[in-house]
């Protein structure tokens, strides 16, 4: 949606567009005294429910979409568009997460219920978006601006629209319950295929965990295919998807013409660079609660730390300043940096050496050095993708002197060519992060094969 509103289209065309939203009211019966206050940038709730009846009886025997819907979230997903409108930052919530449900009536028997421990994907089916918003509110303390509804019909006709959506992964993936069968290598998913792809939840142990990477890997795939073909700078293009897309969302009434607009004139020149994902950390994967089974129970110390960030307008990740005497603090993790190592000095061995030293401070080597043409005056380059800028300064922050040059569809593998036969290597740290344990918030651009 937020790329829809980058689109550059005019007034009128978004009008239209906009029109054909389905509405909703997920603020209805909320107190505005005891809501969390509203923070600079602005937050979606975005939820996939399993809804799936504009679906064919040919699709859903094809893309085993066969049952009956559950009438919960699938998916749920805390957006943040900061206030300078340079960066969204989007944060999976875990389906299976334990919570207590605040009062509400119930949405079919209209009768009061009181507060009552819940999975999170249940306060959906209990009293619907108003209650899934005030459900992440009390959870995260993070103000809920627009919430946004996807469904199975929406989700695949997008995909389609946009001429589908490539994915890479090392090994091949197969889930029987979802019907995934994709090799080894990068596949071109169509709608139902991706729907497989993100919904898959018997590969890994079966852990919801690796499937919420999974989607923030596909999202941001879409996102790179949206800019990297020209959809949004197509009003042809863009019409179709747009169309396509909003036929089967809903959205809070909030969310206009107006809006649309605003963001989009806020948002030129976003792409995949702009975009951060992360999962919220937890403390136990396998929480036992009586009556309702295994659930997942979130690190409160570190969960707090990751949205006082959202609130804060703060990135996930960046350059911080170096602690007195120590290593410079690195916008991107170094094991995320994948490197290869050129020998262009003439000195023996020096290329093996950089090489050692780099992987030594975390980075991503190919382990092995080639030789180069001698370089013409003594300094190390480092070639790089655009795409990959903030992976690129943090690799130049670990080779002082070294020069940044720009190569346009590089990927994601930098190159360095040591050109200076003094060139030392200096230990960086990576940013400080609360997110998933042990892993760094992933960028968009940083997306490879996983």
């Amino acid at each position: 949606m937020l790329l829809l509103a980058a689109g550059g289209v005019g007034h009128a065309m978004v009008t239209g567009l906009s029109s054909d939203v389905r509405r909703v009211d997920p603020f209805d019966g909320l107190d505005t005294d005891s809501r969390p206050k509203d923070d600079n940038g602005v937050n979606f709730l975005v939820v996939g429910t399993d809804r799936r009846d504009g679906l064919s009886a040919t699709q859903k025997e094809r893309y085993n979409l066969g049952g009956s819907a559950c009438d919960c979230t699938d998916t749920m997903l805390l957006v943040h568009l900061s206030g300078d409108r340079e960066r969204a930052t989007v944060v999976s919530l875990p389906r299976d997460t334990y919570t207590k449900l605040p009062p509400h009536k119930d949405r079919t028997t209209g009768k009061r219920v009181a507060e009552r421990p819940a999975k999170l994907n249940a306060a959906y089916t209990a009293g619907g978006a108003p209650l899934t918003v005030r459900t992440v509110e009390k959870l995260t303390r993070v103000h809920v601006d627009h919430y946004l509804e996807v469904d199975f019909t929406s989700f695949m006709s997008t995909v389609d629209v946009l001429g589908g959506v490539p994915v890479c992964t090392t090994k091949p993936l197969k889930d029987s319950y979802s019907g995934l069968d994709l090799p080894k290598g990068t596949t071109k998913l169509n709608g139902g295929q991706a729907l497989q792809y993100v919904r898959a939840r018997h590969l890994d142990g079966g852990s919801d965990l690796s499937r919420m990477k999974r989607q923030q890997h596909f999202l941001a795939s879409v996102m790179s295919r949206a800019t990297d073909t020209g959809v949004l700078m197509n009003p042809v293009r863009f019409n179709k998807v747009a169309a396509t897309l909003l036929e089967s969302v809903r959205a809070d009434q909030g969310f206009g013409t107006e809006q649309m607009m605003a963001l989009g004139q806020a948002m030129r020149g976003f792409s995949p660079a702009s975009s951060e994902f992360a999962s919220v950390p937890l403390a136990d994967t396998d929480h036992r609660v009586p009556g309702l089974g295994s659930t997942v129970k979130w690190d409160e110390r570190k969960a707090a730390k990751l949205f006082a960030a959202l609130r804060e307008d703060r990135p996930l990740s960046g350059p911080t300043e170096p602690k007195r005497g120590g290593p410079p603090q690195v916008e991107v993790a170094p094991r995320n940096i994948k490197v290869e190592v050129a020998n262009a000095t003439g000195r023996q061995g020096l290329g093996a050496r950089i090489d050692r030293q780099l992987r030594g401070t975390g980075f991503a080597t190919a382990g092995v050095a080639t030789n180069a043409p001698r370089a013409d005056r003594p300094r190390t380059t480092i070639t790089y993708d655009p795409r990959w800028n903030r992976s690129a300064r943090s690799l130049a922050a670990a080779l002082p002197g070294a020069e940044l040059v720009k190569a346009e569809r590089r990927g994601a593998r930098m190159k360095v060519t040591i050109g200076d036969p003094d060139q030392r290597v200096r230990r960086v740290e990576p940013p400080e992060v609360d997110s998933s344990p042990g892993e760094a918030p992933m960028r968009g651009d940083e997306v490879d094969c996983e």
